[in-house]
């Protein structure tokens, strides 16, 4: 065997219910994609495995992309280490404050705030002070290094965030404290490297967030770096979409957060821009969440961060809305009817139909008793599809309702199609955005299951399920663009701008977002950069993102800002704008090529078998191998393979193209 066939590249994303793999070789393109169970408790181990499921070992892996959701499950969860915060003295209490609203307006019986991120205790006050440009009016002298040091050693922490005010215009005081700490205390996490923007509160808990995960994150990467030594190649993807070496993940772990719908995303991006497709909206429907993001014009919307476990994480990441809908998501009859998630049955024991001793009814043992799922099937080579099961834990429910197991079942799905519906106005009403001109990338282990009858229910006239629907994140990991971004705050108001300062600092933040790139053997020609500069008129407070290029003329940028105000709040003044903060991408686009993707599985049975849809129940519904599909289908229909299962709804067609997408359409009255 040539050293070129040894030559694969692995991406995967490591999910709730399962962890999904492409893997491809680079001399041929050939593409393998597999799934196996998650191991909530041994993640490296479920990777490893999922080597074994595209049949490849260890030393041909040479490239190993992954995308994962272990940190953004610990912050949610409450799962984090004990963390000690330093801030400037007369600012140690930041958390504590937070920001004066409640967290439900309505509840009263809930504490209007929840618990701080770090207990008064354990956060210390530093005589050092900054003014807001980054000038020095109190120095950090050696005496108070010294008392925080003599501090930090009775507290017994292993991690501690630094948050010194104004540390983003100048961090020469934190620099100090990395330095004199590391030997003190194993992880030490500094603002300015987190997040160098204003905003006091913000900016200390993503620091706290970012100390927390450390432990977790060397920890879970130095075993895969162990079992997986393969350098260089072993990568991980960053939540506003990039891909990154572990020694900076190390540092900086908290850009693993929603890494996973990240790499989905940015599969999306790849398609959207092959099909010339203006206006996208990705549906990623996982075992345990439902992800979704629009993609106008070739690119993703971005953010600068969100709210975690009722903390704000702030960093710029991929405007990624999730919600607990997922097809593992437990399915409960409440007081006000069906309700679905946020709970969710996971991987350990999965929903009932997967035969592991799930107790409970989900959204997939809704589908399993509708017909969708073929009960021959064995997800990840290990589980079956138990249909009986499934019927038996929906049908408390439907006698509660006094329905049939069918109609309970078509009822589970209407809810859960209208849950994610809100999900997509949200990434779409409020961006001045209509979805109805949009088309749906559905994908995931749910995705098109749901998406004809999520798009009839939205209004969209569209659907493209990818040819590795299934393991379509894990693709996202290999085929993304190579990028860095950077992001500060510059605060400078248009009217007399300092066109010399500002450009010096645009230059400086280019240069740093390129530095990555360079040192990993891209040329500079290769190197696009995308400039984004976040707005606000001078008496608001948050700031929109309006793109521009260099040099840089003040009018245009005026005129986008008005203009892009205009389209998402109705209205535009003439009141004096600031530039807030300047975003930097630098990227080199994707050369990565994959052909069709084969399974390691058996092939699809066909045939027909009994299938309900809202308004027909119970009727003979062609089943279809993908693989071998060349002609439009009109449904009703299933379209599957050893992965996924795309459901053609009556009234609607599915037509594949040469690389394997299926376009679902509506038919002609």
């Amino acid at each position: 065997m040539s050293s070129s066939e040894h030559h694969w590249e692995v991406g995967t994303d490591i999910g709730g219910t399962f962890t999904d793999i492409i893997a491809i070789r680079r001399d041929s393109a050939e593409a393998r994609i597999a799934k196996v169970p998650s191991r909530p408790q041994a993640p490296v181990q479920a990777m490893l495995e999922a080597i074994e499921a595209v049949g490849l070992r260890k030393s041909e892996v040479k490239r190993f992309v992954h995308g994962t959701t272990r940190v953004t499950n610990a912050i949610v969860e409450g799962r984090l280490p004990k963390v000690a915060l330093v801030a400037t003295e007369g600012f140690a209490d930041v958390l504590e404050i937070a920001r004066y609203r409640r967290r439900d307006l309505y509840r009263l019986d809930i504490p209007p705030k929840s618990p701080p991120l770090v207990p008064p205790e354990r956060c210390f006050g530093l005589a050092e002070r900054l003014d807001h440009e980054g000038r020095v009016l109190k120095a950090l002298e050696d005496a108070e290094i010294a008392r925080l040091v003599a501090w930090l050693k009775q507290t017994g922490v292993q991690s501690v965030a630094v948050a010194l005010l104004h540390a983003y215009a100048n961090p020469v005081h934190e620099k100090i404290l990395g330095e004199r700490l590391k030997d003190v205390v194993a992880h030490v996490s500094l603002s300015h490297e987190i997040n160098p923007e204003a905003r006091e509160y913000e900016r200390t808990s993503a620091t706290v967030f970012n100390a927390a995960a450390m432990p977790i994150a060397v920890e879970y990467l130095s075993e895969l770096e162990q079992r997986l030594p393969i350098g260089a190649g072993l990568q991980v993807f960053h939540s506003a979409g990039a891909m990154i070496p572990i020694s900076a993940v190390k540092r900086r772990p908290l850009v693993m957060a929603m890494s996973g719908p990240a790499a989905g995303v940015s599969a999306s991006v790849s398609i959207a821009r092959q099909l010339g497709t203006s206006r996208m909206l990705t549906f990623d429907m996982g075992g345990t969440t439902t992800d979704v993001c629009l993609i106008v014009d070739g690119q993703a919307e971005m953010t600068d961060g969100r709210m975690l476990g009722d903390k704000p994480l702030r960093q710029p990441m991929l405007a990624v809305h999730s919600i607990g809908a997922g097809g593992g998501s437990i399915v409960r009859n409440g007081p006000g009817g069906l309700m679905v998630g946020p709970e969710s049955a996971g991987s350990e024991p999965g929903p009932a139909c997967y035969g592991r001793g799930g107790t409970e009814p989900t959204i997939t043992d809704a589908n399993a008793v509708l017909g969708y799922l073929n009960p021959e099937t064995k997800l990840g080579d290990r589980i079956g599809i138990d249909i009986e099961s499934a019927k038996r834990v929906i049908a408390p429910i439907a006698q509660a309702l006094g329905l049939s197991l069918t109609e309970t079942a078509l009822g589970i799905i209407k809810v859960a199609n209208a849950t994610m519906a809100r999900a997509l106005r949200r990434v779409t009403v409020e961006r001045g955005i209509d979805g109805r001109d949009c088309t749906l990338l559905a994908f995931g282990g749910g995705g098109p299951m749901h998406a004809a009858g999520l798009a009839d229910l939205y209004g969209i006239a569209q659907v493209v399920v990818p040819s590795a629907s299934s393991a379509f994140s894990a693709l996202g990991c290999l085929t993304a663009d190579f990028s860095f971004l950077q992001q500060q705050t510059l605060r400078a108001a248009l009217d007399g701008i300092d066109l010399a300062r500002v450009s010096e600092r645009i230059g400086t933040l280019i240069d740093d977002a390129s530095a990555p790139l360079i040192a990993n053997g891209v040329a500079q020609a290769e190197i696009q950069v995308e400039l984004v500069a976040l707005m606000r008129y001078t008496a608001q407070n948050d700031a929109i993102p309006v793109s521009f290029t260099l040099p840089l003329d003040v009018a245009q940028l005026k005129r986008d800002f008005l203009t892009r105000h205009h389209e998402l709040f109705g209205y535009a003044t003439g009141e004096p704008c600031v530039i807030e903060s300047v975003r930097v991408q630098a990227r080199r686009p994707s050369t990565t090529v994959v052909s069709r993707p084969a399974t390691v599985a058996r092939a699809v049975s066909t045939g027909r078998r009994t299938c309900s849809f809202d308004g027909f129940h119970d009727i003979a519904t062609a089943i279809i191998d993908r693989a071998a599909l060349t002609e439009i289908v009109s449904g009703p229909a299933i379209i599957e393979d050893a992965w996924s299962t795309v459901v053609v709804p009556p009234g609607w067609q599915a037509k594949p193209d040469a690389a394997g997408n299926l376009f679902l359409t509506r038919r002609a009255a």
